[in-house]
């Protein structure tokens, strides 16, 4: 007899993800309006008060959405820090803009959940999304700091400041492509280039 999903057997920690995954493939197909509370555990099949066991509400599954989406992206940035010193940290660094792009893409919906206004103006972010957001700047902003100090990027003003720039920089090519406004691979590529090039401390015999 074939096995219906309904009749899967979870242990809570494997329905938390079973929900968080299938949560994450829905707003891939349909956007944030395309997933409920009642659709999402008809999918999984479960019963319908199960997801509320483990999110509060809509809100609190979105935030936790969010809130993988910026486990991911601090995943990438310990993998790319650990590099060091096998690689030069221009070249480190070059890598990691386009790495980061293309996981903003790759996980374009997500990522509209990390820095969108489902969850930052019209909802409201959890004290763990809080946490791990803050987290994850705190660790871009160290790392900024560092590539200041080995004069790898170009530093004009505070470190707080330049961490903000161009973390915002490499935010708006994100949403350049994420949003459709650039659909061209290879422009957003050049883009991403020229990008590093004002961030880095290049000299003029580069």
């Amino acid at each position: 007899m074939k096995q219906t999903a309904s009749s899967h057997n979870y242990h809570h920690g494997d329905l938390y993800q079973s929900l968080l995954l299938t949560a994450t493939e829905m707003i891939a197909e349909g956007g944030t309006e395309g997933l409920s509370m009642r659709k999402l555990a008809d999918r999984v099949g479960v019963s319908r008060t199960a997801p509320y066991h483990h999110f509060k509400d809509k809100n609190a599954l979105l935030c936790a959405i969010a809130e993988q989406g910026f486990q991911r992206v601090e995943a990438l940035l310990q993998e790319v820090q650990a590099r060091e010193p096998s690689e030069p940290l221009a070249t480190i660094f070059t890598q990691y803009v386009h790495t980061y792009i293309e996981l903003a893409y790759k996980y374009r919906e997500q990522y509209d959940l990390m820095f969108g206004r489902d969850i930052w103006r019209n909802g409201t972010p959890t004290e763990s999304l809080l946490n791990r957001s803050k987290q994850h700047f705190k660790s871009w902003l160290n790392w900024i700091e560092y590539l200041c100090e080995q004069k790898v990027i170009q530093s004009g003003d505070s470190v707080l400041r330049t961490a903000q720039v161009h973390w915002a920089t490499l935010h708006g090519l994100c949403r350049l492509l994420n949003d459709g406004i650039y659909t061209e691979q290879s422009q957003l590529n050049e883009m991403a280039n020229t990008a590093v090039d004002m961030m880095l401390k290049r000299h003029k015999t580069d």
